[in-house]
């Protein structure tokens, strides 16, 4: 099996084949309980019947048209998450790591236009993962993905979560802009604490240096809020949102304050396929649904989630740490992360294992009460039997 496809991915031997909600299946009928989501991405689950029908409509009608004519979805799409965001334009991409690329470029023709032509660098997060093209790669932190492919970006300064002295200095440097992950899920579903976003944002403002924030994964209503940073109150001059955004289809999407809507003109920066009418249908199912009560239904179904993961924790000494909100949600373990992914998956759980010692949850939005409590039996059994003595 794939003996044509570049081996890039250790894959599980199952092929899924259908789904139902928060359910799949593969090809001899046995069922799993997604708990992955397509790493963020199904935030419909599967085979959403108004998902479906929207794409099905839309495939009899218009597929492509690029970006030289308007249809009748990108407004609307762009306008939405304006609303939700609360910033200006949009600039559509097909995945998040596009998103990111555009950031950095809107970010450095900002400065240009200035006359600032030294304020080329950026600065970003130990921890952070933002994506593997060369540009999004540059302000990745680990050296595993980073070391492969350079030289890469140069002017790139790397600064601790949470440091806020070690940020300002970098900051001090005059950089064209500063970008981070309010929650990093590649980095074990760390979340950055409220005042350092805050000084972030001050430090920025006093700099004259752009805010990014990478909501790729987190962002899109995942953690209770359309935006992971609304929790803190912060807004950033750009941010990127793809995973979830249009609910299975490709979609990125660069979101940036009044100030920079005009920077990128013409000629500056495109993409043949983004911002395709199928992938606008699916992107206003889930805007609408969002504003339809599902984000009230994330929040919940994460309220639960994260009590069931607590109690967990006070049962087993292997969990030493509850970490997330909303849908994306981990536990860290103090060993056997790995082994518990892979005997969850044996029990039918789809999960994945990061940053070493943490195994990461992140269901679609649509999952029931009584789905989270048979995830979270399926994670209670599995942690027994990794306690239990061998003889």
């Amino acid at each position: 099996m794939d003996e044509h496809v570049v081996p890039l991915y250790r894959r599980a031997e199952e092929v899924l084949v259908a789904g139902d909600g928060a359910v799949v299946r593969d090809a001899d009928g046995r069922e799993f309980l997604d708990f992955l989501g397509g790493i963020a991405v199904s935030a419909l689950g599967h085979g959403h019947p108004e998902l479906v029908a929207a794409l099905r409509e839309q495939a009899g009608q218009l597929l492509h048209v690029s970006n030289l004519y308007r249809h009748p979805y990108t407004e609307q799409v762009a306008g939405l998450v304006a609303e939700l965001t609360g910033l200006e334009a949009v600039y559509f991409a097909n995945s998040g790591a596009e998103a990111v690329e555009a950031a950095l470029k809107i970010a450095r023709k900002h400065h240009t236009s200035q006359g600032q032509t030294d304020r080329t660098g950026f600065v970003s997060m130990e921890g952070s993962f933002h994506g593997r093209t060369l540009g999004a790669l540059s302000v990745t932190h680990a050296a595993a993905y980073r070391a492969p492919f350079e030289p890469l970006i140069p002017g790139v300064d790397f600064v601790s979560p949470g440091d806020e002295a070690a940020l300002e200095a970098a900051l001090n440097h005059r950089p064209a802009a500063l970008i981070l992950e309010p929650i990093q899920g590649e980095n074990g579903v760390l979340e950055l604490p409220t005042r350092y976003l805050q000084a972030a944002r001050r430090l920025c403002d006093q700099t004259g240096t752009l805010l990014i924030h990478d909501e790729v994964q987190c962002g899109a209503g995942r953690t209770g809020t359309f935006l992971a940073a609304d929790h803190a109150d912060v807004k950033p001059d750009i941010v990127t949102l793809a995973k979830p955004i249009a609910a299975g289809l490709p979609m990125g999407l660069t979101v940036v304050n009044t100030e920079l809507a005009a920077t990128l003109q013409p000629g500056d920066h495109g993409s043949t396929f983004a911002g395709g009418p199928l992938a606008c249908r699916a992107a206003l199912v889930l805007l609408t649904a969002l504003q339809s009560g599902l984000q009230q239904d994330v929040v919940a179904r994460g309220d639960q989630l994260r009590a069931g993961l607590e109690q967990l924790a006070g049962d087993h000494d292997l969990i030493v740490e509850v970490r997330g909100r909303g849908l994306m949600q981990a536990i860290r373990l103090s060993s056997g992360a790995p082994a518990l992914q892979r005997s969850l998956h044996q029990r039918g759980l789809l999960a994945n294992c990061t940053a070493g010692d943490v195994v990461r949850f992140l269901p679609p939005y649509v999952i029931t009460p009584d789905e989270i409590d048979r995830g979270l039996a399926l994670i209670d059994a599995a942690i027994r039997d990794l306690e239990e003595p061998r003889s």
